[in-house]
């Protein structure tokens, strides 16, 4: 199935404005290329192209607020300099499985690098709290425990 196809099957009689997540998994793309997808879908935090035979992300539309983007399985060798541009608010991304052979492609993802770093740094301030919290209460159990037996051994 053709790539505009699923795109239209996918939407189930709703306007692009309203849709959040797309999968468009295993269908085809013709010559390489994103082909259905456009600005309209403005609400968009979640896209799927697995397996689709994308080699270029050249006709990516600006959708500002996704932040997961899978692409894994593809034919993908370069111009990952569009993902900065045109996605700014990622702080996911799959490109395993792709034709990427050296890491100066990469590069151009350096400037969204220190956003995923934050993002994780975030994480790991909440589970560290959360680790704190764990160890503050069971201290109080143990002194709750040691409290007991002292008055177990009175009585």
């Amino acid at each position: 199935m053709e790539m505009k196809k699923r795109i239209s099957l996918e939407l189930r009689n709703r306007a692009p404005e309203e849709v959040t997540e797309l999968v468009l998994d295993n269908c085809l793309c013709v010559n390489g290329e994103i082909e259905g997808l456009n600005d309209t879908f403005k609400e968009l935090e979640f896209l799927s192209m697995a397996n689709v035979k994308l080699s270029s992300l050249a006709r990516l539309p600006s959708l500002n607020k996704l932040r997961k983007l899978e692409l894994g399985d593809n034919i993908i060798s370069g111009g990952l300099e569009v993902l900065a541009e045109k996605c700014p608010n990622l702080t996911y991304l799959n490109l395993s499985g792709n034709k990427i052979k050296d890491l100066s492609t990469v590069e151009a993802l350096m400037k969204m690098k220190m956003k995923m770093k934050l993002v994780y740094l975030k994480d790991m301030r909440r589970r560290r709290r959360k680790k704190k919290k764990r160890k503050m209460k069971m201290k109080q159990i143990q002194n709750w425990e040691k409290e007991k037996r002292k008055w177990v051994f009175h009585t």
